[in-house]
């Protein structure tokens, strides 16, 4: 029997689950298939790495398969699997350091003189391409922002510093929503626990992510557009005066796995004009974290090609279009993450 799943999806999971009981791994698949995304999602909220989340999910649905014969459908099946891929990210959350962001690592830099060796490991927050978590269909205005707000780099550098316990409680209460009855279920704790570690957690989020952060502007809003143009002109054309008028007073600009970062606008400005613009780029458009970025090819003396420079995301000012945060991500695999060609001609 194959049902409907479009006209009956409660049949087409019953008879999935009932086939992948008695050991069908492709309706184990077909089951599991609509929870892959938001699963992966969540584990990389709790980790901060989407190589991370890649682990914790496929731990997850190794789990889910070897447990399956004990889900009795007393509860959701995405429910059930929340449960599991939240655990399995509380116990890698035990054996691996904490994410942190250039700002965590050290102070800025005052010169451009020394940019200091990479930090190697799973050391450094990283992005999370717009594919792998935005709906694929469209969406509600509203709830569009709201899972932007969840999955931006402010939000997710924030949580890195939450304990295990409340950064899941924050996020099954306030991204996932289920209710205090519902996460203490979840994580074998009373609703006592729950609510307070909710507290807790809000009160150090709020402190992480000033208001003007809290929200990455939207994707598409009047004087932007024409900043991300400007952007790649005077980034391409090495225009460091065009680059000037792009930049708010606080900008900065961080480069993991290097630990150097900078502060302010004439140090930012700096380090484009001593060490960026000293070599020919090129940029093109995309998105990750729900901001807008751009992968940048850089072109070696001798070479007549681009090659992989890193990933750039930008957190825009939200009053007027200004660009406050430049955060450039030059591990090899981030970029591949993203797609980038290992060369562009």
């Amino acid at each position: 029997m194959h049902p409907d799943t479009a006209s009956d999806p409660a049949a087409a999971q019953a008879e999935y689950l009932q086939r992948a009981r008695a050991g069908d791994t492709a309706a184990f698949d077909r089951l599991v298939a609509p929870h892959r995304r938001p699963l992966h999602t969540h584990c990389y909220r709790m980790l901060g790495s989407p190589f991370d989340a890649d682990d914790a999910l496929q731990e997850t649905l190794l789990a889910a398969w070897r447990g399956l014969a004990g889900f009795e459908s007393r509860s959701a099946l995405g429910t059930w699997l929340y449960r599991i891929a939240t655990h399995v990210c509380l116990r890698l959350m035990a054996q691996r350091p904490r994410r942190i962001t250039s700002a965590d690592h050290g102070p800025p830099l005052l010169s451009t003189a020394e940019l200091g060796e990479p930090v190697a490991g799973p050391v450094w927050l990283e992005p999370l391409p717009d594919a792998e978590w935005a709906a694929t269909a469209a969406e509600d205005p509203a709830a569009a922002l709201q899972r932007r707000e969840h999955v931006a780099l402010a939000f997710v550098a924030a949580l890195q510093h939450l304990p295990g316990n409340q950064r899941a409680v924050l996020l099954l209460r306030e991204v996932l929503e289920y209710s205090a009855a519902e996460a203490a279920e979840l994580l074998g704790t009373s609703v006592a626990s729950v609510n307070s570690a909710l507290q807790r957690a809000q009160k150090k989020v709020r402190e992480r992510i000033p208001a003007a952060q809290a929200l990455p502007p939207p994707g598409r809003q009047d004087g932007f557009d024409g900043l991300l143009a400007r952007f790649v002109a005077a980034w391409e054309q090495r225009d460091i005066a065009a680059m000037s008028r792009l930049l708010a007073e606080d900008a900065r600009f961080t480069m993991p796995p290097l630990p150097s970062w900078f502060s302010g606008r004439p140090m930012v400005l700096a380090f484009f004009a001593e060490r960026v613009f000293q070599t020919p780029w090129r940029l093109q458009p995309l998105h990750g974290n729900g901001h807008q970025g751009f992968a940048c090819y850089m072109q070696q003396p001798g070479e007549d090609h681009f090659s992989p420079g890193g990933v750039v995301l930008l957190r825009l000012h939200q009053g007027e279009p200004l660009i406050e945060s430049i955060d450039s991500f030059i591990d090899p695999a981030v970029c591949r993450r993203f797609g980038m060609p290992d060369q562009l001609s």
